[in-house]
């Protein structure tokens, strides 16, 4: 009897050495491991070659803990059938339960947990051990369980039941906790990044109507004083009409070629023998559809900043700069030189006082909103595109359960607009 009991009491460790293990490497943090694989952990790499061929420790895991927690069950029965007959089949089934589930199931499961990481570290190499001892049993049965598959013409993928790597960051970044002004930056910057691969240049470009443009038929004085005036360094030249630009001029380059001159001591000298147009760099034209990852890799291949965008039909539709992709990752970035724009106005009753032209992304990125940006780049061209009209002023909608009044049209263009987010929206508004 002091055998059976201790081979009992000697299995039900193990059983829970094994229900511990499994829920210890599973549950174990994969970037930390990582992390410690490089610098040299070698416990940190067992753990992360046994999680790479999850089948076989998963396998190992369940045939050991199955075969413990058998034979401690079996070596009860036995011994309670001994004292009190066939009654000991029901005795021994309601104590190995009991004891299986608080002391092999709940228990080391509850502790590892709590403490995935450094028991993953400690028992990794006992469980290579058991891993390598076990592989031929559980090859064998992974031959017949697909095996028995087969027969029923159920095909096994490696990515069945896996969410995209994309979609399982994206949940990792929601479950960043935190309301702090510094958290929320980092939520958004992270999924900022996640989306360059999704977002397409003519949703962030500037757009035509807003570009600083020179006229390169000019007279020389008059581009040189277009050029000191602007708050950019780099300007599109065009000849003809807008349309037509043959070029993109850095005012180093033009200040560079003025000083060689001697010319650089200012405005009213002789500037007729510049030609503006060699000075410019040729114009890089990409099409409205690129992505802005793509776009960022063009950018630094090319070492350029600054691109002209245009539609399948050839006309162009704006600019886009290296500086607008890095602003959809880390937001707004402002110097001494940029023109300021009042685009958003919280006012004390909740609500958002916000120019049409603000883009869904900027406000779904400051605001932690949801508000769709597939069919529209701007929160205007979401309430054209949900209402399919023009709106007068005074009239609204309700969208996604945000309210977004009218508050200024300029012809047939929405000025800007009155957002309520749907903790304050009350009541239904018209359409």
């Amino acid at each position: 009897m002091i055998y059976i009991l201790s081979s009992i009491f000697i299995l039900l460790v193990l059983s829970a050495f094994f229900s511990g293990s499994e829920t210890a490497l599973t549950a174990a943090s994969r970037p930390l491991m990582h992390q410690l694989e490089q610098t040299g952990n070698k416990r940190a790499a067992l753990v992360n070659r046994l999680r790479k061929h999850n089948d076989k420790l998963i396998g190992a895991i369940l045939l050991g803990n199955n075969l413990v927690n058998i034979l401690a069950s079996s070596l009860a029965t036995s011994l309670l059938i001994t004292f009190y007959g066939e009654a000991g089949v029901a005795y021994a089934t309601i104590a190995m339960t009991l004891l299986i589930l608080m002391f092999a199931e709940v228990m080391p499961k509850t502790y590892a947990i709590r403490n995935a990481d450094r028991m993953a570290l400690i028992i990794a190499p006992l469980v290579s051990f058991f891993v390598h001892v076990l592989s031929p049993v559980t090859a064998t049965v992974s031959l017949l369980v697909r095996g028995i598959f087969a027969v029923f013409s159920i095909r096994l993928r490696r990515s069945d039941g896996l969410m995209p790597m994309a979609e399982e960051l994206r949940g990792a970044i929601d479950l960043h906790k935190g309301e702090s002004g510094a958290i929320s930056d980092e939520r958004a910057m992270l999924r900022s990044v996640l989306d360059l691969a999704e977002v397409q240049v003519g949703e962030i470009m500037i757009h035509r109507k807003n570009l600083v443009t020179i006229d390169a038929d000019q007279p020389a004085e008059a581009i040189l004083d277009q050029v000191l005036d602007s708050p950019y360094t780099r300007i599109p030249l065009w000849q003809g009409e807008p349309d037509n630009i043959v070029g993109v001029l850095h005012a180093k380059a033009l200040f560079r070629e003025m000083q060689g001159r001697g010319q650089y001591q200012g405005r009213g000298q002789d500037l007729d023998g510049l030609d503006f147009i060699a000075l410019a760099a040729k114009p890089w034209f990409v099409p409205e559809t690129t992505a802005l990852l793509e776009q960022l890799h063009a950018f630094r291949r090319r070492h350029e900043h600054i691109s002209l965008v245009v539609d399948e039909y050839g006309s162009l539709m704006g600019i886009v700069t290296l500086e607008d992709i890095l602003e959809e990752i880390v937001g707004d970035i402002s110097d001494e030189h940029d023109i300021e724009v009042s685009g958003v106005h919280r006012q004390s009753d909740g609500t958002y006082l916000i120019q049409g032209d603000v883009t869904i992304r900027d406000l779904n990125r400051q605001f932690e909103w949801r508000l769709p940006d597939e069919e529209a780049a701007t929160v205007a061209g979401l309430v054209l595109h949900e209402s399919r009209r023009i709106p007068d002023v005074g009239q609204t909608f309700m969208f996604h359960g945000f309210r977004f009044e009218i508050m200024q049209r300029k012809r047939h263009q929405i000025i800007s607009i009155r957002i309520t987010p749907p903790q304050n929206t009350e009541g239904s508004a018209d359409s």
